[in-house]
C-alpha cells in the first residue's frame, strides 16, 4: 500500500507544469528608459568635462553609477547598455587621469578592457573600444613609472 502511495505521488509530481522561463529584463520598458537616461547623462557629463566643469561632470558620473549597475545586473545586457556603461567608465577614467590619479584611472580603463575583450559577437565597434581601453591603460602606465 505504501508503495502504491509513493508511485501515485511520483506520477502526480511528474504531471506538474514546467516552471515559466525567466523574463528577459532587456525587453521591459524600464530597461530601455534607463539606457536612454544613462546615455543622456553621459552626453551631459562629457560636455561638462570638456567645458572645464569637472565638479558638474563628477556629479553626473556619480548619479549614473546606480543606473549602470542596474543595467549590467541582468543576465545578458544589451549592446546599447554595455556601450553606455563603457562610456561612463571611460569618462570617469579620463577625469581621474586628468587629476593625476593614474592607478584609479587605470582601474576604470581595465573594466572596459575586460568588457570589450570578451564581447560576443565581435564587432568593429567592440574592437575600437578595446583598442581605446588598451591605449588609455598604456597612458596610465607611462605616468605610473614617472
Amino acid at each position: 500500500m505504501r508503495l502504491l502511495a509513493i508511485l501515485a505521488a511520483a506520477l502526480l509530481a511528474a504531471c506538474e507544469s514546467a516552471p515559466a522561463p525567466p523574463r528577459d529584463a532587456t525587453k521591459e520598458a524600464w530597461y530601455s528608459e534607463t539606457v536612454q537616461q544613462l546615455v543622456g547623462m553621459n552626453r551631459e557629463a562629457k560636455s561638462s568635462f570638456e567645458s572645464g566643469k569637472s565638479d558638474q561632470a563628477a556629479a553626473l558620473i556619480e548619479k549614473g553609477q546606480p543606473l549602470m549597475s542596474r543595467l549590467l545586473s541582468v543576465p545578458r545586457p544589451t549592446l546599447e547598455a554595455t556601450e553606455a556603461a563603457s562610456d561612463l567608465d571611460d569618462l570617469y577614467g579620463r577625469m581621474l587621469l586628468a587629476n593625476r590619479h593614474y592607478g584609479w584611472a587605470r582601474l576604470q580603463f581595465q573594466k572596459n578592457l575586460a568588457r570589450w575583450r570578451h564581447w560576443q559577437p565581435a564587432t568593429p565597434e567592440a574592437a575600437r573600444r578595446l583598442q581605446q581601453a588598451k591605449s588609455a591603460i598604456a597612458e596610465c602606465d607611462r605616468h605610473l613609472v614617472e
